[in-house]
């Protein structure tokens, strides 16, 4: 591509004195992976919803694909969120039908990108249930009999099975036991090579943000206050507040 997947030009949202975010820019490429850490209430998920077309900003601009987020109609952003962009909320069942067995879910997002023949859905349940290590004899079993980790490998297949563009993850392994963790890492980790992905996470966890992300927005109160490859604002942080969250882990 000769431009940006997605490009964030001086966005800002304050829904309250010293809540929210300022003038944060950044650009993504296809294949790249894009951290944003920080404490709690930095503003890092505020960030995120308005960046994934669930919250509409007060200042900046978003463009995605070259055309301006909020210049598409709502139903265009709807659109996007069912079949080129995913959404891995931290608590899987938030992104999940609770209520519809594991295929339905992947399913319903195949039929939103047109698929109807019953067979063919459901073959392709299967692989993708198979491809994130749930068995496949568990097609028709409720999310809610799942444990936390095989929750977020269904909600991680229901997103990618349309084979989208640009995910946004939100402490996507937040709540997982450390082996659990590990695992959804190699996974997420050969998925983005595999399928070219563009992916926003939002971590507190510098571990998850090492083994995943190829550069860091570092943001404190909601601003950005250090950027750039991983391996250098984790190695060689400069923002005293960078080199605290990092000296914290390493005490830790």
């Amino acid at each position: 591509m000769t431009q940006p997947l997605l490009s964030v030009n001086h966005l800002s949202h304050l829904y309250a004195p010293g809540k929210g975010f300022q003038d944060v820019s950044f650009e993504l490429w296809p294949g790249e992976v894009l951290g944003i850490v920080g404490e709690s209430g930095s503003g890092k998920t505020t960030l995120l919803n308005a960046i994934s077309a669930r919250l509409v900003p007060q200042h900046g601009t978003i463009t995605y694909q070259a055309r301006d987020l909020y210049a598409m109609s709502e139903a265009e952003r709807r659109r996007l969120l069912r079949t080129e962009w995913g959404v891995v909320h931290q608590h899987p069942l938030d992104g999940l039908r609770r209520q519809v067995s594991a295929g339905g879910n992947i399913g319903e997002r195949l039929m939103a990108t047109g698929a109807r023949h019953y067979g063919d859905i459901r073959a392709r349940a299967e692989q993708w249930l198979s491809d994130v290590e749930i068995p496949p004899s568990r097609i028709d079993d409720l999310p809610t009999t799942f444990s936390g980790g095989m929750q977020q490998r269904l909600q991680i297949a229901r997103n990618l099975v349309t084979r989208p563009k640009l995910v946004f993850m939100d402490e996507p392994t937040g709540g997982l036991d450390v082996s659990v963790q590990a695992r959804l890492l190699d996974l997420l980790r050969g998925l983005v090579v595999e399928m070219n992905l563009a992916v926003v996470m939002v971590t507190h966890d510098l571990g998850v943000a090492r083994l995943l992300a190829n550069r860091l927005l570092v943001m404190k109160q909601g601003q950005v206050v250090e950027s750039g490859l991983t391996d250098r604002v984790l190695d060689d942080p400069h923002h005293p507040y960078t080199q605290l969250l990092v000296s914290s882990v390493l005490q830790n």
